[in-house]
């Protein structure tokens, strides 16, 4: 193990007495408020009751369409829900408000106008975009990330559509593109940009933007999003990916522990069972493995499989997987054994989500399996098709599905917001 293997530099290391005390912002059953939902994991909440069947003609309550194109998910917070979006004619990246119960657009804001997309001498991976990360709120403010000429940037617009502040958190080098989404903790709003010419985590005071602490990472390209999970009787930011694992105390930015785990490019966000936290990524090769968070630094388990973009589930000890090649995969987590594995069809970009026994995958043609999370056996319950693709993953909230569906209409691409319910 690695303790502090980049001395990276750390602005503001102690947190302010504030801080200390400040708890968490938290949330309604019915609300989503960050990328992966309030337990950062992708369950949504186990007592309602979605449907498990729809098409483009049955179940679907409302389809919006939406200015501009982007692969992140919204986040819904009482009776609105926030995404971002981009339009290179326009020259805008927009923050998007949208009324939950009609899907009738509210207000938008342009975070950023200009030559966003300016990007140097490589062109990212055809399946990025200039919009693909998720907001994230704390009940007052809505956080976006954007890369916009050439640096990264993390800003606060209020519920009114207007910009409170603007920090630029570094540089940024396109190498396949930029997506990592931002996370709320305690009073701060947390944001990375991993990256070649050198990237970083930056704890910025959610109030007024401040830099509270920032921690420098290694010159490597990367994608994950920073994910705060409870274990070892302590809150640990996790960043995997740059060939490390890496845990910090997200009130400062200290690291509590640091080891090689990981690949150099990581797109996944990390589950946990409490003792595990597991890792997956696709290059320079596949893997998935189980690093125990205790600060021991121990590969517990490592495979080969390639589950490099979608991010895994964890249920009852069980991790369950979406691979990019369109098979479903359940493996036991304390041990690494694989249970079984099924072909669902298609590639996947989007991760499931978990609804009680419920595993919704969406592939990039818009086509949801819907499963049982079971280690015995695959248990396919439906496959509901949407005409269009799909890169950003469903939001699963108070018995409805929201997904994000691209479609090409006259020689255009023009993406829409689908909300599906039961009696739709």
């Amino acid at each position: 193990m690695r303790q502090l293997t980049f001395a990276a530099s750390l602005v503001c290391v102690v947190a302010s007495a504030v801080n200390c005390i400040a708890q968490t912002p938290t949330f309604s059953e019915s609300d989503w408020p960050w990328w992966r939902g309030e337990s950062r994991q992708g369950n949504a909440a186990a007592d309602q009751d979605p449907p498990t069947t729809w098409s483009e003609m049955d179940g679907v309550i409302w389809k919006t369409p939406l200015d501009g194109h982007g692969h992140g998910s919204p986040i819904l917070l009482g009776d609105r829900m926030y995404l971002i979006s981009a339009d290179e004619q326009q020259r805008a990246q927009w923050l998007i408000c949208l009324d939950r119960q009609t899907g009738q657009e509210h207000w938008k804001t342009a975070v950023h106008r200009g030559e966003f997309f300016r990007v140097g001498d490589r062109q990212p991976n055809e399946k990025s975009s200039w919009a693909s990360s998720t907001p994230a709120t704390d009940g007052e403010r809505i956080f976006v990330n954007f890369y916009s000429d050439r640096a990264v940037h993390t800003s606060a617009v209020d519920l009114k559509g207007q910009i409170l502040w603007q920090r630029k958190l570094c540089d940024y080098q396109i190498h396949q593109g930029y997506g990592s989404s931002p996370t709320v903790y305690r009073d701060l709003v947390i944001a990375s940009a991993d990256n070649k010419s050198g990237g970083c985590i930056v704890g910025l005071d959610r109030t007024t933007g401040q830099v509270v602490w920032r921690r420098d990472r290694p010159k490597k390209p990367n994608y994950a999003s920073p994910i705060i999970l409870t274990m070892d009787g302590k809150d640990q930011l996790i960043m995997i990916g740059c060939d490390l694992v890496t845990s910090l105390n997200p009130s400062t930015g200290k690291v509590f522990w640091e080891t090689d785990g990981a690949t150099t490019e990581c797109v996944t966000s990390t589950p946990t069972d409490g003792k595990h936290i597991f890792t997956s990524g696709g290059y320079p090769k596949n893997h998935v493995a189980a690093v125990a968070a205790d600060g021991s630094g121990e590969v517990v388990w490592e495979t080969n499989t390639r589950a490099y973009v979608p991010s895994m589930l964890q249920r009852d000890g069980y991790l369950y997987l979406t691979l990019d090649a369109g098979v479903a995969m359940c493996i036991e987590a304390a041990s690494g054994e694989t249970m079984w594995k099924a072909r669902l069809g298609g590639t996947f970009t989007a991760s499931p989500v978990l609804v009680g026994d419920l595993i919704y995958a969406t592939n990039e043609s818009s086509e949801t399996t819907v499963f049982r999370a079971d280690p015995g056996a695959f248990d396919l319950v439906a496959k509901n098709q949407l005409n269009g693709t799909t890169f950003a993953t469903p939001v699963i909230c108070d018995g409805r599905v929201y997904i994000r569906v691209a479609k090409f209409e006259d020689d255009a691409k023009h993406d829409y917001l689908y909300c599906i319910g039961n009696g739709g």
